[in-house]
């Protein structure tokens, strides 16, 4: 598989194009269809495009009444608290454009364990696309980082949800700081229409140089490695730092 990676100067500019990516896909969307469905990511690299989307240069080009945001994944804490991907977007996008409480699907985090949350997650997604049984949803737009151990949403490496391939939403462990976690699966990101990497950063360019150039053994055990869309695109957005240049 040949990855489509476009380079940037720096955080700032990775993250204008891919805010321009976002507003141009939602606009493009089927007349058809009614909804456009978006999978966020946590971490801190994409904080900065939801500031530019809550912004004044996209808000009013965004139509939210047909956003539906999803996220791929959460940590096992109350969404008030710092260490919450969902705070993170509430304080940088959410509070700040006008749309519907109806559209946010937020990880019930609070729904007892983590495999409870899970199930109740999965149940919510099954309900809004409509899938029949063994079916796979369908996000328009899937959002992903890229950590330095080559995890992204929360499937970290030697994991076993990452061999999971009939649930849509598992528990899982890891990260800094190591919490439990609910994620989305492989199968998931692999069936979006369309993902964008968003990576930034020195601390990235051994990672992301393994991953892109697939030319070590172990790279077929990175989780971030077994993201290959199965019909969509990907498109990573690196600023050079995290591609090693200067």
């Amino acid at each position: 598989m040949e990855y489509l990676v476009r380079l940037f100067p720096g955080i700032e500019a990775l993250s204008r194009s891919a805010a321009d990516e976002f507003v141009r896909r939602v606009r493009r969307r089927p007349r058809r269809r009614k909804y456009f469905s978006v999978a966020l990511a946590g971490g801190a690299t994409p904080r900065r495009l939801y500031r530019l989307l809550a912004g004044t240069a996209y808000r009013d080009r965004i139509p939210w009444k047909a956003v539906h945001l999803f996220w791929t994944d959460e940590r096992c804490v109350p969404p008030d608290h710092p260490q919450s991907n969902f705070r993170m977007a509430q304080k940088a996008l959410l509070s700040k454009v006008p749309i519907p409480a109806g559209n946010i699907h937020r990880i019930p985090v609070e729904c007892g364990t983590p495999k409870a949350a899970a199930a109740a997650y999965e149940e919510e997604i099954r309900d809004f696309f409509r899938l029949r049984k063994n079916a796979w949803p369908t996000f328009d737009l899937m959002l992903l980082g890229l950590g330095e151990d080559g995890h992204t949403a929360s499937l970290f490496p030697g994991s076993a949800v990452l061999r999971e391939r009939k649930r849509l939403v598992v528990a899982s462990r890891g990260g800094n700081p190591n919490l439990p976690r609910v994620t989305l699966t492989v199968p998931v990101l692999n069936h979006a229409r369309e993902i964008l990497w968003l990576v930034a950063g020195a601390t990235k360019a051994h990672i992301l140089r393994t991953v892109l150039e697939g030319k070590e053994a172990s790279t077929r055990n990175l989780p971030a490695h077994k993201i290959r869309p199965i019909h969509g695109t990907a498109i990573w957005f690196s600023d050079q730092a995290a591609l090693g240049k200067r």
